[in-house]
């Protein structure tokens, strides 16, 4: 979920909190003796965002909200306002007639903020909608704000063998765990994890891996790979049946996030509706993400027979679905805040969409103007 983690207080931390982190530091620190010493930083992203009872997206903080003052760590589109979901639904609409299926699957619904609109506007049109989360207590507030649609909900904590539907994440594939890889003096490492005095410290180690692309140049480098978000997405590939699935989030094509000048890569935290660059600190109290490679995507989906029905930024497949016309009635404070969705130095740029299909690709409303798949 691409947000911010919380301040707990304004000055010492609470007790639960430190509790919280030292554990979970304890944790690390016996996987990183287990390892022999160094745990790769996919290994420590996946610990510090999902270890059972103790991650950040397992633990019971509170994590979605519009402020600071709520205590909670960032907003997402669907809490700043309903029209994202409603303008959605357009598109989910569309191909849920196009594939011949009635169920909607949503990866990481966070708050339910999103299963609530989509729900509502789609009506009759969903005959089952399956929340896909492993957090728990994300999905005890999903049940209580998806009360009125109990009988159409339901939870589960991994895809089953085939699924037939329409896929939907926002903002989930940011938090799959990543690998870092720095070039220093000419030579690329795999940066990691170690214990140095009994503190957490980044190591790196000489790998055979590299970026997708060559980068250009012998300066240093910091970058990401994905391997278990295209994992993943091969994953869903090999078991829809029948279907879609559109995935929103912040990111770029490949020749741009491997740009010779993107020498600082987008690993990124956020606490309290704050950003910070130090994976390290509060753990447990944060949320960890990088900038989506949609190229690695959308060749993941094609290798595994996924067809892309489209790519474009977040401010025109939004447009495309209607959200203008949906503005001439809102109210201006609806108005306000669906421009930061749209807005080019807010989401409108900076986030992208991307469809797949599975069988023959059909014309999907939301890449009918401003499709930028010949990017990728």
């Amino acid at each position: 979920m691409g947000g911010p983690a919380r301040w707990r207080t304004i000055g010492a931390v609470t007790t639960t909190t430190s509790s919280l982190t030292t554990a979970l530091q304890t944790l690390l620190q016996r996987a990183i003796d287990n390892a022999g010493g160094w745990i790769g930083f996919d290994r420590f992203m996946a610990l510090a965002l999902y270890a059972p009872g103790l991650g950040y997206y397992a633990n019971d903080t509170r994590k979605f909200g519009a402020m600071p003052s709520s205590g909670s760590d960032f907003v997402t589109a669907p809490e700043m306002t309903p029209l994202f979901g409603q303008t959605l639904a357009r598109q989910l609409a569309q191909a849920l007639e196009a594939t011949g299926t009635a169920e909607v699957w949503e990866f990481g619904a966070g708050s339910g903020a999103l299963a609530l609109q989509l729900l509502e506007a789609l009506g009759d049109r969903v005959q089952r909608y399956t929340i896909v989360d492993l957090s728990g207590s994300l999905r005890a507030r999903q049940q209580q704000a998806l009360q009125a649609h109990a009988g159409k909900v339901q939870w589960v904590s991994e895809l089953p063998a085939a699924l037939r539907g329409v896929v939907v994440g926002n903002e989930v594939l940011d938090a799959m765990p990543v690998k870092l890889l720095v070039r220093s003096a000419g030579v690329w490492h795999e940066r990691g994890v170690a214990l140095h005095e009994g503190r957490l410290r980044f190591a790196d180690r000489p790998t055979g891996l590299r970026p997708p692309l060559e980068i250009e140049g012998g300066h240093d480098y910091l970058t990401e790979i994905h391997p278990q978000a295209e994992a993943f997405v091969r994953t869903l590939a090999d078991r829809l049946e029948r279907g879609a699935a559109f995935f929103i989030d912040y990111g770029f094509a490949e020749g741009e996030y491997y740009h010779p000048q993107r020498h600082m890569g987008t690993l990124m935290c956020h606490r309290g509706h704050q950003a910070d660059a130090d994976p390290l600190a509060d753990l447990g109290l944060k949320d960890i993400t990088a900038h989506v490679n949609f190229t690695g995507l959308a060749l993941a989906a094609q290798e595994a027979g996924l067809e892309v029905l489209g790519y474009t930024t977040q401010a025109r497949f939004l447009m495309n679905c209607g959200l203008l016309t949906a503005l001439e009635t809102a109210s201006a404070a609806q108005r306000a805040h669906a421009h930061r969705l749209i807005a080019e130095h807010e989401m409108g740029e900076l986030f992208k969409v991307i469809g797949l299909a599975r069988g023959a690709p059909w014309d999907a409303l939301g890449f009918r103007e401003g499709d930028r798949t010949h990017r990728l």
